[in-house]
């Protein structure tokens, strides 16, 4: 079946859950969904400061996502669900301490896990059941001041492959993107120590835009990526084939 990915009503009556959604790369992505004719909810912390762009069905729900309870009652209070994006993430300081470390695998691979398997019933029930998480390069290399960021990114991975093995006789697809260098608030800080060296690393000489983590999402969540599942697609410009 041919499918025209990127029309405005792609995504018409379907029902996303972006967490990480109130800033970053998932605020990007809740918007393009939304663009696309979804119904999102934009999980995270700091919920009133996203700005949502009028005219699209959006809704910011304050919530972390390392609480179980509230986790686990916002997911049954969805009557359907399509597109579940696991956003949330953290790249925290001094990851050698346990506690720091600890928290990092709670945040970044726990709570994968556990809203993923919150999200399994209702996704059962749609005709285009998609989970998007995110990975990293970090996945790959491994990090000597972020073995916690990158443990779990790693297990990300495994996870996603995991699930994807799972979920698969009730027609859930699950997969990963693992992005490069973007150009979010958390990148700003080492433009000027490490620039240089990560643009003369990547073949396109540049950073990445929100935006193209967002695009990518949407289509691996689409009937246009329908045979796939259980892929971790790098989207950095060709940064960790060099």
């Amino acid at each position: 079946m041919k499918q025209k990915t990127f029309n405005d009503g792609l995504f018409k009556n379907a029902t996303a859950v972006v967490t990480g959604g109130t800033s970053g790369l998932g605020a990007s992505t809740a918007i393009y969904l939304a663009e696309l004719g979804a119904k999102v909810y934009a999980v995270g912390l700091k919920a009133n400061h996203l700005q949502i762009p009028e005219g699209l069905n959006i809704k910011a729900v304050e919530l972390d996502v390392t609480d179980e309870s509230g986790v686990t009652q916002f997911i049954q209070s969805l009557e359907s669900l399509d597109i579940l994006f696991n956003g949330a993430g953290v790249n925290l300081p001094n990851q050698h301490d346990i506690h720091s470390f600890k928290k990092s695998i709670d945040i970044n691979l726990n709570s994968v896990f556990h809203i993923s398997t919150l999200a399994r019933p209702l996704l059962a029930k749609s005709k285009i059941a998609s989970i998007v998480n995110v990975s990293s390069m970090l996945a790959i290399f491994g990090n000597a001041g972020g073995p916690a960021y990158s443990a779990s990114k790693g297990g990300v991975d495994q996870v996603t492959k995991s699930l994807a093995i799972a979920y698969a006789e009730e027609g859930i697809r699950v997969n990963a993107v693992a992005p490069g260098w973007i150009n979010t608030p958390l990148l700003e800080p080492l433009k000027d120590t490490l620039g240089k060296s990560i643009l003369d690393r990547t073949p396109f000489n540049r950073f990445g835009d929100p935006e193209e983590i967002a695009q990518v999402v949407a289509f691996l969540s689409s009937p246009a990526a329908s045979f796939i599942t259980g892929t971790i697609l790098p989207i950095d410009g060709g940064y960790s084939i060099m």
